[in-house]
C-alpha cells in the first residue's frame, strides 16, 4: 500500500512537471512569435518603424547603453526607488489593515473613505506629494509607496474579514483575547493573500515611481523616457520600456519564489 502511494505521488509530480514544461514552451513560443512579428511588421512598414522601431534595433541600443554604462546608473536609481516604495507601501498597508480589523467601529467609520480611496486614481496624488515634500527622491518613493499602501490596505483588510468566523469562535470559547485570535487564526489564514499582494505591488510601485520620475526626476528610467519623447528618440523610449518590463518580471518572479518558500516553511 505504501509503495502504491509513493508511485501515485511520483506520477502526480511527473504530471505537474510535464504541465509546467508545456506552459513554459508555449510562453516561449508566444514571446518569440511576438518579437518576430514585430520585426517583420516594422520591416514591411505595416507599422511605423519610426515610432515602434525594430526588435533588432532595440537590442543594439540596449547593448550599447549597457556597454558604456549610461543606463546602469539610471536603472540603479529607479530600482532602489521601486524596491523602497514596494516595501514601505506593503508594510504600511498591512499595518493599516491590522488597525482596521482590530476595531470594528473604526472599520465601519472608515468604510466610505476606503471606497473613495479605492475609486480615486492613485497617481493623481503625485503632484500634491511633490508640492508637499518637494522635488526629491523621497517624493518619488512616496508616490510608489502610497499607491501600494492603498491597495494593500483594502485587499488585506478584506482578507482578514473573510477568514472563517468559526476559527474566531473556537478561540473565544477557550478564552482567547483579540490579539491571540489575530496571531493564531487571522494572520495565518490571511498569509497567502498578504504574500500575493506583494506581487501586485511590484507593478503598482513601478507605475508610481515612473510617474514620479516623469514629473520631477533628472535621473532614472522615467527621466530617460521623457528625454526620449522630447528628442523624438522613440527607439530609446521603447528600449527603456523593455528594460522596465524585464525588471518588473524579475521582481515578480522573486516575489513569487519568496511567497512559495514562506508558505511552505510556515506550513
Amino acid at each position: 500500500m505504501f509503495d502504491s502511494d509513493k508511485q501515485l505521488f511520483k506520477d502526480y509530480k511527473n504530471q505537474v512537471n510535464h504541465e509546467r514544461k508545456i506552459i513554459i514552451l508555449w510562453q516561449l513560443i508566444i514571446l518569440v512569435s511576438f518579437i518576430a512579428l514585430w520585426e517583420i511588421a516594422s520591416r514591411m512598414e505595416w507599422i511605423n518603424p519610426m515610432i515602434f522601431s525594430f526588435p533588432s534595433e532595440i537590442f543594439s541600443i540596449l547593448l550599447k547603453k549597457f556597454s558604456d554604462g549610461t543606463i546602469i546608473s539610471h536603472l540603479q536609481i529607479t530600482l532602489i526607488e521601486t524596491v523602497l516604495g514596494l516595501l514601505i507601501g506593503t508594510i504600511v498597508g498591512i499595518i493599516f489593515a491590522v488597525v482596521l480589523w482590530s476595531s470594528l467601529r473604526l472599520s465601519k467609520i472608515m468604510k466610505p473613505f476606503l471606497a473613495v480611496l479605492y475609486a480615486i486614481p492613485k497617481v493623481a496624488f503625485a503632484p500634491i506629494i511633490i508640492v508637499a515634500i518637494g522635488p526629491s527622491y523621497v517624493s518619488v518613493i512616496a508616490i510608489g509607496a502610497i499607491i501600494s499602501a492603498a491597495i494593500t490596505t483594502l485587499v488585506i483588510y478584506t482578507a482578514y474579514r473573510e477568514v472563517d468566523p468559526n476559527y474566531e469562535r473556537v478561540l473565544k470559547s477557550f478564552g482567547a483575547n483579540r490579539k491571540q485570535i489575530f496571531r493564531e487564526a487571522i494572520f495565518p489564514a490571511a498569509l497567502p493573500a498578504m504574500l500575493s499582494i506583494v506581487k501586485v505591488n511590484v507593478g503598482l510601485s513601478w507605475v508610481g515611481v515612473i510617474v514620479g520620475e516623469f514629473l520631477i526626476s533628472k535621473e532614472g528610467l522615467g527621466y530617460l523616457i521623457i528625454s526620449g519623447f522630447q528628442e523624438f528618440d522613440f527607439p530609446l523610449v521603447i528600449s527603456i520600456l523593455v528594460v522596465i518590463a524585464l525588471c518588473a518580471v524579475i521582481m515578480y518572479k522573486i516575489a513569487e519564489c519568496i511567497e512559495r518558500w514562506l508558505i511552505k516553511n510556515t506550513n
